[in-house]
């Protein structure tokens, strides 16, 4: 351990992922990629694993024990993530991911939008929140507007405020970015986009896992993120939306369960959420999204710990020679370590059994901006420790050396 360095009273937490018991060419794991995917707790493998071998059926459909149980289970999760964001119940949408969130949004707000309407996004946005919205002003004849960075490297919120007109009627803005950390000051955004009348979709993959989120205080219409970032699984993410601004949307598919009644001529459709709820839910992942958030939660100030441990990692890293560092302050660290290609030094990474994304983290314009094809990232979360940081410096050390 780095002298001076005391160990973080969290790191206890790395004993509620089994997956982290093991080890990779002898060496314990180091996983510093949970911004990519976080590790599973116990307790969620648990909750998920009961919901299929005690009382597993389909939701809102039976009467008998095992569909009530499984009902209210699930329910009981949306409760839940509603509580954690600070809104209703009758404002969680269940998907598959965020992606499909960002997605729903795109294609229903969509249908009411018309040739020359504009849709503002930022050079900050991982691919999930630029594609959706392309595909939209290409078949809609929209407007597609892009504020950029500003000279530290941060969204230049005053260029996006230059880009609001009248015509903007949605303004999709990450709350943290995948690759460089930092928050994007959304109330202000939202406050901005709400003076002329524009919608605000906000990507907050990042920022779930990394800060309290209360979207009653951000003002936000629309606020999306992925369970398997915080400790829950794949395949299920959550679609916040404002009740009236859900209402004013038509459905995003058709199928059962978001209908009210149907006939062969005529079909009728739910209120929100469940008109945005086509066919069977992720039900087994939705409990364990439930469990994760319920984990998270119990931990006193999360959130903190994992941004200490980033800023350990970051302070070390500025000062090697040769690596340079992209990250605003945060809880994600991308740098690039002299001219060592990031895949290369990945590889070297991964023999020490420390597990990092190198790429271009589905973020091209942002790489773009930052004058790199692909960066190194390093993330941090519940289960690291300041021993991690120590091997993560020992990694970039011995690829500087392997590659010099």
């Amino acid at each position: 351990m780095a002298l001076g360095m005391k160990k973080a009273t969290v790191s206890a937490r790395r004993d509620d992922f089994p997956a982290l018991m093991q080890k990779i060419n002898g060496r314990a794991v180091a996983y510093l990629d949970s911004a990519a995917s976080a590790q599973k707790p116990q307790c969620v493998i648990d909750a998920m694993t009961e919901a299929m071998t005690t009382h597993y059926a389909n939701v809102h459909r039976g009467v008998y024990e095992f569909a009530a149980k499984t009902t209210t289970a699930f329910e009981s999760a949306r409760a839940r993530v509603a509580q954690f964001l600070n809104a209703d119940a009758r404002e969680i949408v269940f998907t598959r991911n965020a992606t499909e969130g960002i997605n729903l949004v795109a294609s229903s707000f969509g249908e009411i939008l018309a040739p020359g309407d504009e849709i503002i996004i930022t050079a900050l946005e991982h691919h999930a929140n630029i594609v959706p919205w392309h595909m939209l002003a290409k078949k809609k004849g929209l407007v597609l507007k892009a504020a950029p960075l500003n000279a530290a490297g941060m969204l230049d919120v005053e260029a996006l405020r230059g880009l609001l007109t009248p015509k903007t009627k949605m303004v999709a803005v990450t709350h943290m970015s995948n690759v460089l950390g930092g928050l994007t000051p959304v109330a202000e955004i939202v406050k901005a986009a709400h003076a002329i009348g524009a919608r605000v979709l906000v990507d907050g993959c990042q920022a779930i896992v990394h800060a309290p989120v209360d979207v009653r205080a951000l003002d936000c219409d629309f606020y999306v993120f992925t369970g398997h970032k915080l400790y829950g699984p794949t395949g299920v993410g959550v679609l916040y939306g404002r009740y009236e601004a859900l209402a004013s949307l038509p459905p995003y598919q058709g199928g059962g369960e978001m209908i009210e009644s149907v006939a062969l001529d005529a079909v009728t459709f739910k209120d929100p959420p469940h008109r945005f709820e086509a066919g069977t839910p992720p039900i087994v992942e939705v409990i364990g999204l439930g469990a994760a958030i319920d984990y998270f939660t119990a931990i006193p100030a999360a959130e903190r710990y994992d941004h200490s441990l980033a800023l350990m990692a970051e302070k070390r890293l500025r000062a090697l020679s040769g690596v340079t560092v992209y990250s605003a302050p945060g809880d994600i660290l991308s740098f690039n370590i002299g001219d060592v290609h990031p895949h290369d030094a990945a590889t070297v990474f991964d023999r020490m059994g420390l597990c990092l994304r190198a790429g271009h983290h589905c973020a091209q314009p942002l790489m773009k901006a930052l004058g790199v094809a692909s960066t190194l990232r390093a993330s941090f979360a519940l289960y690291n420790t300041a021993e991690d940081v120590d091997r993560l410096i020992e990694g970039v050390e011995k690829a500087g050396k392997i590659f010099s």
